[in-house]
């Protein structure tokens, strides 16, 4: 309703646009479910074509993103914000749609959310199982007893996942980029900075890993739980979650460099498959060096 409002390239709150921009660029880069599917990479040249297609599809994808936004823009005469918040405009927008336009976008919305939640509790439920309690706790653990342990945490996860749903649902984190922010920033802020200085440093001590863990799990759940006491600028899950993230790309060097870094042995272990020699096919390898 004010004109000239929409003039602004960066519209009229670059700095909480600036955050939803990090939490959704740094956020994939530290969500375990999206990490593990980098291990069905069959060689280098798969990288170089999933680079080429990958980047394609986030400019279709970001794009059709932010002109379906700016044409929202055409229904707010038939939709009560202040009533029924931001999340009402997509549904009103699919409205005038024929019933078999809904019912492919009903499919597409559900599969997209289960890929997620299969991908995520799989991951969670495997190391819970493997890393933790077989590794700890029952170290003669059977096979059949691991695959047994890891259906039933599939179900603990989705019925918890299931639960939290309802529980926000009631309470007044109700829009879907705050819910995205809440679990984004506590899962991709535990884990970005350990992953990504993993990769490329031996450094990255034990305690820096938990440090991050800890503050970005803290942070947000402080955040759904006491948020009047943030600062204003973080009240929003979006940029406490984003927040979150950068923070874990501090704390972990400077953690790493005044606590005791990890087992020389363990570290040269992990990273001995860099020096490993595979004979393949030359059509396979990016070397054109005969």
């Amino acid at each position: 309703m004010t004109p000239g409002i929409f003039a602004s390239f960066f519209g009229t709150d670059p700095l909480n646009l600036l955050f939803v921009v990090i939490l959704t660029s740094l956020g994939t880069w530290g969500l375990p479910q999206m990490v593990q599917k980098f291990y069905a990479i069959k060689n280098e040249q798969a990288i170089q074509k999933g680079t080429v297609i990958s980047t394609l599809f986030a400019f279709v994808v970001a794009g059709g993103c932010y002109f379906l936004g700016g044409f929202g823009r055409l229904f707010s005469d038939q939709i009560d914000i202040a009533a029924n918040g931001y999340d009402s405009i997509v549904p009103t927008m699919l409205s005038g749609l024929s019933e078999g336009m809904i019912a492919l976008v009903v499919i597409l919305v559900l599969s997209a959310s289960m890929s997620t939640l299969s991908s995520l509790v799989i991951v969670s439920a495997s190391t819970l199982t493997l890393d933790l309690i077989r590794d700890n706790f029952a170290k003669d653990m059977k096979e059949s007893q691991q695959v047994l342990l890891i259906r039933a945490l599939v179900v603990v996860f989705i019925a918890i996942s299931a639960v939290l749903a309802l529980v926000q649902y009631k309470s007044s984190v109700t829009f879907i980029a705050q819910l995205m922010g809440v679990s984004w920033g506590a899962m991709a802020g535990a884990f970005l900075a350990p992953f990504m200085y993993s990769l490329y440093s031996k450094k990255v001590s034990t305690a820096s890993c938990w440090v991050c863990f800890l503050f970005c799990s803290v942070l947000m759940s402080a955040n759904m739980i006491v948020r009047p006491i943030f600062p204003a600028i973080l009240q929003s899950p979006i940029n406490a979650g984003a927040f979150a993230m950068l923070a874990g790309l501090v704390i972990v060097p400077i953690i790493s460099a005044i606590t005791p870094a990890p087992d020389k042995k363990l570290v040269d272990e992990a990273f001995k498959c860099y020096d490993e020699k595979i004979l393949v096919p030359l059509s396979t390898s990016l070397n054109s060096e005969k």
